[in-house]
């Protein structure tokens, strides 16, 4: 978003939402007009995110009803790319991208169509192997083979490819080999608003794009109500093989001073390990890196959340880094764990993680 755009979300602005749908190459509709609905995003989830649309069934001579399978509201492969809109001085809008999604429903009830839409990954959750699938060259020539021409793959350029080893097999779950490979570089891999996917070191590292203050802008900060020692555990433990076939492995221990779940701590002065394991991993380096990773995405789904209501802001996604003052916190750097965006006037929900 730009600086202009920014701060006239930040004082409340009108809101503006606008829907294409495409089929392949081809554009079926260029705007949908969008009664409400919402868009949902948790980084926990294997497809992050879903958004849900009502549309007049009829509006400008048109008939929103999907009737037919090359209607724009179908779920025959139907794509919709959604924007949000801050309307600038002067009276230009500056539209926000909010991503790709995958029609999975649409249904009539009256004079309303409501359509459910996934994110991308939806395509590759559901894209079972129709018979064991057997790796061969590198990292990324694997996700590439996982995943492509469903989505268009970027790899981020620090991390560092290296060769599959011989007589891996993955029998049905297509997802499922993604997130081992993933598990095991280690690394993360995201849909990008273009509709690619990054795959891209695991990192809370960066500047806050946004600095949420409790009473300030309709924004209300609360602690979340509850705490539970499901996974939550204190040390990670990664198994592979080695060239010789010999079990190897690298161990990654909670040691951050500040951390409630710390090894020794009073959480438990025992290891409460989480083990997996991969042939991926040939060498104790990468082991231990694997297994680093982990344990901080395990950290993401145990440690301290607040929970945040605002003005819709359409420059968030997943993984942003914003700074928070409220419920006791004075500018405390927190990662977006997830979000509620309404396509209608309401308020904006977010989950946050305290870093």
């Amino acid at each position: 978003m730009s600086t202009e755009a920014q701060a006239i979300v930040l004082a409340g602005y009108t809101m503006s939402m606008r829907a294409e749908s495409w089929l392949g190459d081809e554009l079926l509709a260029a705007d949908i007009p969008i009664g409400g609905g919402g868009e949902t995003r948790d980084r926990s989830d294997s497809v992050p995110e879903r958004i849900t649309l009502t549309v007049p069934r009829r509006d400008r001579s048109t008939d929103w009803d999907p009737r037919t399978v090359d209607h724009p509201l179908a779920a025959y492969g139907q794509r919709l790319r959604i924007d949000s809109g801050v309307e600038l001085r002067g009276g230009h809008t500056e539209w926000i991208n909010r991503g790709w999604y995958l029609i999975t429903d649409s249904r009539t009830d009256g004079e309303t169509v409501t359509v459910t839409a996934d994110g991308l990954l939806s395509l590759i959750d559901e894209a079972k192997f129709v018979a064991p699938f057997q790796p061969s060259g590198t990292l990324v020539s694997t996700v590439r083979a996982l995943v492509e021409p469903a989505l268009t793959v970027t790899v981020d350029g620090t991390l560092a490819d290296r060769a599959v080893p011989l007589g891996m097999q993955w029998d049905t779950d297509r997802l499922g080999a993604l997130a081992e490979v993933l598990s095991a570089w280690p690394a993360a891999a995201r849909v990008t608003e273009d509709g690619y996917l990054l795959v891209e070191p695991l990192s809370d590292d960066g500047d806050p794009v946004l600095s949420l203050t409790d009473g300030v802008g309709g924004t209300v900060v609360e602690w979340r109500g509850g705490s539970s020692r499901s996974g939550a555990f204190n040390v990670v433990v990664a198994q592979g093989e080695d060239s010789d076939g010999t079990q190897i492995q690298g161990v990654a221990y909670d040691a951050t001073g500040t951390s409630p779940y710390r090894t020794g701590g009073p959480f438990n002065p025992l290891p409460v390990p989480y083990r997996f394991e991969s042939p991926l991993m040939s060498t104790v380096a990468q082991c231990r890196a694997a297994a680093t990773t982990k344990l901080a995405q395990l950290r993401r789904q145990a440690y301290r959340k607040l929970d945040v209501t605002m003005v819709p802001h359409p420059g968030l996604v997943i993984g942003d880094l914003v700074s928070v003052t409220g419920a006791g916190l004075t500018d405390a750097l927190c990662a977006v764990e997830a979000m509620s965006l309404p396509y209608s006037p309401s308020e904006m929900a977010l989950t946050v993680r305290v870093l």
